[in-house]
């Protein structure tokens, strides 16, 4: 009974904010798992991710959201850091078209080091700040379609769709986590002559775990 611990899930879901420096990648991580927002602009240098626990259906996932952190500045960011990643928002400010007009360097970058099955995000943010903005909504709409993205508005600041938008990309990798299983099950059951006695039903069966898609 009683609240979930971040110690108690079944399911452990790395995802990655990418996104020039500036657009609010790191309010929007402390806003999601901390309530918390800085006004603060200073850049913090070096990797850093947070979690936060959430309930989807009767599972626990343990979402452990990473933040380049100002890496992105120098270019410095590596395999490593996109490495186990099951899901990425792509984050650019509604505000500052230059740092939308490069979405697409990043979405290269990501497809070059991530799973291809990962699900992504575009989220445009600072929609408090409607008087400055730079991108038409329709305008990053429509790239996300044409991309298989998926696509929101936000505000790190006033809260607007943050919960929502980390929310809808753990759901979208559970279902995938789900149909492999339920795959994975269908499959184990038709080549059981093939199977050798005692195998690993394979991750997540027996403990939670990171997830590859």
């Amino acid at each position: 009974m009683g609240n979930r611990t971040d110690e108690d899930y079944n399911f452990v879901f790395k995802v990655v904010l990418i996104g020039e420096s500036g657009v609010g990648k790191t309010n929007l991580l402390s806003r999601f798992t901390r309530n918390e927002f800085s006004h603060d602009s200073r850049t913090t240098i070096g990797v850093e991710f947070s979690t936060r626990t959430v309930m989807l259906g009767t599972a626990a996932v343990k979402a452990q959201i990473w933040d380049t952190a100002g890496l992105e500045r120098y270019r410095a960011i590596t395999s490593a850091y996109y490495r186990g990643a099951v899901g990425a928002l792509l984050v650019f400010d509604l505000t500052k078209h230059q740092t939308y007009a490069v979405v697409e360097r990043w979405l290269k970058e990501l497809y070059d080091h991530a799973e291809a099955t990962i699900v992504v995000m575009l989220v445009g943010n600072k929609s408090d700040l409607s008087q400055a903005r730079e991108v038409p909504t329709e305008e990053a709409c429509m790239f996300a379609e044409n991309n298989g993205l998926l696509f929101l508005e936000t505000s790190a600041l006033d809260s607007t769709n943050v919960e929502l938008a980390f929310e809808t990309v753990l759901k979208e990798i559970f279902a995938k986590v789900s149909k492999q299983k339920q795959n994975s099950t269908r499959t184990s059951a038709i080549t059981l002559g093939n199977a050798q006695a005692g195998q690993d039903p394979g991750p997540g069966e027996k403990r939670a775990c990171c997830i590859s898609l």
